[in-house]
């Protein structure tokens, strides 16, 4: 039985042909689209631009930098690294909100974009002084929620919250479910450091008093403002004794990361740690549309070619299993 009907399909070849092409023909002037999910490759880049960032308490090239500095170095080699394929967005945090910058973007269509934007972050661009990193996370979820675009959210920062977190103002997290998106990156040292202190045009004038930090970057109401805006000489510390001392609070971070489900890595340019954070894929899936117009024409063309060339690939078939044989 088997045998008679594949006899009769050779029999038949050119008549089933041109049955299967008109069906597709049907197929493509129709044009019905089929919806797929498929896993993608993005990351929603977030970086802490409150001032304790500008604690130079990293090395790169034998040069001691911020952790700012370091965090774009860290940046471009993830994006240098990736495939292209990937998607990336670039967002800022300070206080406790997050502002995008670049929304996701394919690497290689806009690598240029990237790296400039990357290249040009830095602590003016915080729109307060204080840091809340708890409120910073809702945001980014919510943010990511308004794009449709999933993405693994990759937030780097020290870990250095303005005002203290305290049995008063801390944030109950229990019911946030988006903590498996959420990968922190700690960046800093472990040895506390001066927080360096700038004027508006970028100068340093000192370092952060440990009593000015306190009151300035971490109050509410009017005093809740950028420092940036200070002109020309903001208040520094008078003395080393009385400097604001900052490094990677990991411990909180590591807090926040068991809250919620999240991961936790300390930041550095190993190739494990890179690897580490591309390997990590949003579990949410895409949903995109797949026309079958063209799929449809070019089948029916394949089809023609092998019914017209099926002696010539049969000889070379034929050679190949005498040569290997």
């Amino acid at each position: 039985m088997k045998s008679k009907l594949i006899s009769l399909i050779i029999q038949k070849k050119e008549l089933l042909v041109l049955l299967i092409s008109v069906l597709l023909c049907l197929i493509a002037i129709n044009n019905p689209v089929v919806k797929l999910k498929k896993s993608i490759t993005s990351y929603m880049l977030l970086v802490d631009v409150s001032q304790s960032m500008n604690a130079e308490d990293l090395t790169y090239m034998d040069k001691k930098i911020s952790r700012m500095e370091y965090t774009k170095v860290l940046l471009k080699k993830i994006i240098n690294t990736s495939e292209c394929g990937s998607f990336f967005s670039i967002n800022i945090f300070a206080a406790d909100n997050v502002a995008s910058i670049v929304e996701p973007v394919e690497k290689c269509k806009n690598y240029d974009e990237l790296i400039d934007t990357i290249d040009k972050l830095e602590w003016r661009m915080a729109w307060k002084g204080n840091s809340r990193i708890t409120f910073g996370i809702k945001s980014a979820a919510k943010m990511q929620d308004s794009l449709n675009f999933p993405s693994k959210i990759l937030f780097f920062t020290d870990g250095d919250e303005a005002p203290k977190v305290n049995a008063i103002n801390r944030v109950n997290l229990d019911n946030f479910n988006l903590g498996g998106e959420i990968i922190f990156i700690g960046v800093g040292g472990d040895k506390q450091v001066p927080v360096p202190r700038y004027n508006s045009r970028n100068m340093l004038v000192g370092y952060w008093g440990s009593d000015i930090y306190d009151s300035l970057p971490g109050a509410t109401g009017s005093r809740n403002i950028d420092s940036g805006k200070d002109d020309p000489d903001p208040s520094v510390a008078s003395a080393e004794y009385d400097r604001y001392l900052s490094k990677l609070y990991e411990d909180y971070l590591l807090e926040i990361t068991g809250q919620i489900n999240a991961k936790y890595l300390k930041g550095d340019l190993s190739n494990k740690f890179i690897n580490s954070i591309l390997k990590n894929k949003p579990r949410k899936k895409i949903e995109s549309e797949l026309f079958l117009e063209k799929p449809s024409v070019l089948i029916i063309l394949i089809l023609i070619a092998l019914l017209y060339t099926e002696g010539y690939i049969a000889n070379i078939l034929r050679k190949f299993t005498r040569k290997y044989n």
